[in-house]
């Protein structure tokens, strides 16, 4: 999961819990004080009903008229009176034994039960004790809360829904910078290599890209080092190698030296093409890689591409049996155009081929072209020796051979070269072997369309 998602379900979290929270307190104090206000009122209710029917008079006739006019009837409204028996034990059937009691202890106490509410207080007078209880239930103060219940409820599912969106908003803008950054590291390849990002301000970003572009200096000069070595090498052992050949030629040719000298004199000659072909191969691999120079680029048809390595491998070696497939070309030609230089495309995929027809002894080498999901896909099937499992994640390495390859001439360099002149060219290659069966190489390469 991203980060930016990750940033957006955090503040969906927090922000949930901070509305949880709050709709919690507004519930919690709408239960207290519609409760509260309830119960006074029951209270208000208690008194009356004491001075009105414990203590007859003048007065109490102007209670009972002032709760007639303007004291509303509650629902369900009853009064209640207890009287203690001369021992002071008073007995209860009607109302819950809890709550009587502790009248009964207290002096007064209020209590709930279902939707019923109950208000009650302990009254001495001079013929006894009584308990005055006034019970009712409070449809409009439940009401209210559900309703409450129902606005909040559709209040925090709407919220939630907004602060989710909000939420990616906020992450988006944020994350922008990041996302300018990444976008910019991505522009930058061994063919640009001397491209820098432009840090602005002073926050964690402007670090990030100033420590970036420490790495791309310290990369730069590993890539230059490496790269004048070896080309300086290649060229600077070259010149000594062609003159040692060319006095071995004049050797051969002019001056006999019997049976034996002959041999010997050939096998260092075979011995010295040998070395230059291994340097010639080195410089390769170096120019394929980078240069600090921008490649010639350009629109190639890779079918007239794939054409040409095929008729210069027979050409070099008109033993080798190779066919090409064009049954799953795509009708429309322009998907068959990618970008690139076309000499090294053609030399990565000859060295592809070639070393299918030499490992496969020259059995038929099946070279099928295809586009797939905008990739253009070159497939190179053989029935040769196939590739040892252990030895399958080395191959692409510099000189590495497999190990059932003694048998046959080879450096090691032809496939790391080809693999390093396809990623020049934003491609891939896939491989698929198997000992004593055969292997299938895939060249993938992006569509000019795409």
């Amino acid at each position: 999961m991203k980060i930016q998602a990750k940033i957006t379900l955090l503040f969906l979290a927090i922000s949930t819990g901070i509305l949880l929270l709050l709709n919690a307190f507004i519930l919690y104090f709408e239960y207290k004080f519609n409760y509260q206000d309830f119960y006074r009122r029951l209270e208000a209710r208690v008194n009356l009903t004491a001075q009105i029917h414990l203590f007859p008079g003048e007065e109490s006739r102007a209670y009972q008229q002032v709760r007639n006019k303007y004291i509303e009837k509650l629902d369900n409204e009853k009064e209640l009176i207890f009287k203690a028996d001369t021992l002071g034990r008073f007995i209860n059937s009607t109302v819950p034994a809890d709550f009587f009691n502790t009248i009964i202890g207290n002096g007064a106490d209020t209590h709930k039960e279902g939707n019923q509410f109950y208000a009650g207080k302990l009254v001495n007078h001079g013929t006894g004790k009584f308990i005055v209880i006034v019970s009712a239930t409070n449809p409009y103060g439940l009401r209210e809360i559900d309703e409450l219940q129902k606005i909040l409820l559709i209040g925090f599912l709407g919220s939630v829904v907004v602060v989710f969106f909000a939420g990616k908003v906020f992450s988006h803008y944020t994350f922008i910078p990041v996302s300018n950054l990444t976008e910019k590291v991505k522009s930058i390849t061994s063919n640009n290599l001397h491209m820098r990002l432009e840090p602005r301000g002073k926050d964690e970003i402007a670090e990030l890209s100033h420590t970036f572009n420490d790495m791309l200096n310290r990369l730069e000069t590993a890539f230059e080092t490496q790269n004048n070595f070896v080309s300086n090498a290649s060229h600077e052992l070259r010149t000594p190698l062609t003159i040692i050949n060319s006095e071995i030629e004049i050797a051969l040719n002019n001056y006999p030296a019997g049976k034996q000298g002959q041999q010997f004199l050939n096998t260092l000659q075979g011995e010295t093409n040998k070395l230059t072909q291994i340097l010639n191969s080195l410089l390769l691999l170096a120019q394929s890689g980078y240069d600090g120079k921008k490649q010639n680029w350009q629109n190639i048809r890779v079918d007239e591409l794939l054409w040409q390595s095929v008729a210069s491998i027979k050409k070099i070696h008109p033993e080798s049996n190779i066919e090409v497939d064009v049954s799953q070309l795509p009708d429309n030609e322009g998907a068959l155009i990618t970008q690139g230089n076309s000499n090294l495309l053609n030399l990565a995929i000859s060295n592809i081929i070639s070393n299918s027809c030499k490992y496969s002894q020259n059995k038929l080498v099946v070279v099928k072209l295809s586009v797939q999901n905008k990739k253009i896909i070159i497939s190179v099937t053989d029935k040769g020796i196939g590739i040892p499992k252990d030895d399958m994640q080395h191959i692409f390495e510099p000189f590495f051979r497999a190990s059932n390859t003694s048998d046959y001439n080879g450096h090691g360099v032809g496939l790391p070269l080809a693999l390093n002149i396809v990623r020049l060219h934003k491609g891939s290659i896939g491989i698929r072997s198997e000992v004593n069966t055969g292997t299938e190489m895939q060249i993938f390469l992006p569509s000019a369309e795409a």
